[in-house]
């Protein structure tokens, strides 16, 4: 256990730093608490590569939001896809996060809450479109960024995945969908025109995600965050790479491309028992009266003293 003095610093993005000092964030605020209770002092910083350099050096305790937590004695935060759901960890890489490194075992006795919990939250996050999806005969492949470039987490690049789900589908209809924050290059928007031409059952557009989900077939992604929120829609996907919500999609890399895309046609996982176990055992629920507990414990996970001394 670290001996380091009880001082957290929390390097946060100016308008997230603003709300602390407020005290208008809740989760936030709840760290904070937990924190102080067991002796620590609590100051927020603007994110700035020189503070958060400097933070490497300086003894105590950082916090991090959606950063790789690089400095000794140090966590990251990351909203769980929604809120009020969140993580810390001690890694900024989603598909090493505990809920990617725990199994998640289906068929095991649901809890009580599932169907009301999963109900609850499909009303709250998409109104009734849920309730309104079915299918109209197509793929949705919801793309993030650097097209071109096959990086560590990934089976291959995102190209030569949609190169690879065209290959597989036999004509089927293909939306694939650019990522709103995304600027993308010349290089990489030649090569979404070229791979249009050579096959017409293609289409690229951007946004419009949602409504996509309720009416396709299934997902195809890397490991983007709109493959989760198909989950709502009871709509499977097929990831080729990396992500904290493995566990009931279908992995490239561990079947191969041919037996991904056989399986996914009769894939029909427990939607609601998954989403219950990721969001609500997995996750830290910050509007929830057991949140400060469930901080307590990541913290302590994280190797932070949080005894009352």
């Amino acid at each position: 256990m670290s001996d380091a003095p009880r001082q957290l610093r929390m390097y946060l993005p100016d308008v997230l730093c603003e709300s602390a000092r407020q005290g208008d964030h809740n989760f936030l605020n709840l760290i904070s608490q937990v924190v102080q209770q067991a002796g620590y002092s609590v100051s927020y910083l603007v994110r700035d590569t020189a503070d958060m350099m400097q933070a490497a050096r300086e003894p105590g305790y950082s916090l991090f939001h959606m950063e790789e937590p690089f400095a000794q004695n140090s966590v990251s935060i990351r909203r769980a896809y929604f809120y009020p759901f969140w993580h810390i960890e001690t890694t900024g890489k989603r598909w090493e996060f505990e809920v990617a490194k725990t199994p998640f075992h289906e068929g095991a006795e649901p809890h009580p809450d599932t169907n009301r919990f999963f109900r609850f939250w499909q009303q709250r996050l998409f109104q009734d479109a849920p309730s309104r999806a079915h299918s109209k005969d197509f793929i949705l492949m919801p793309l993030q960024g650097r097209l071109l470039d096959k990086r560590s987490f990934q089976t291959c690049s995102p190209t030569r995945m949609i190169a690879d789900t065209l290959e597989q589908v036999d004509g089927k209809s293909v939306v694939a969908t650019l990522h709103p924050n995304e600027v993308y290059s010349d290089a990489e928007i030649a090569a979404l025109e070229k791979l249009t031409s050579l096959y017409p059952n293609l289409t690229i557009q951007t946004g419009g995600s949602e409504d996509l989900l309720r009416t396709c077939d299934y997902v195809v992604t890397q490991n983007s965050s709109v493959a989760f929120s198909g989950f709502f829609f009871e709509k499977p996907c097929i990831l080729f790479g990396k992500s904290d919500f493995h566990h009931i999609a279908i992995n490239v890399a561990k079947t191969g491309v041919d037996r991904a895309f056989e399986t996914v046609l009769v894939h029909k996982p427990d939607y609601a028992a998954y989403l219950y176990w990721f969001l609500q055992d997995m996750c830290i629920n910050a509007g929830r009266p057991e949140a400060p507990e469930a901080i307590r414990a990541a913290l302590i996970r994280a190797g932070w003293p949080m005894d009352n001394e």
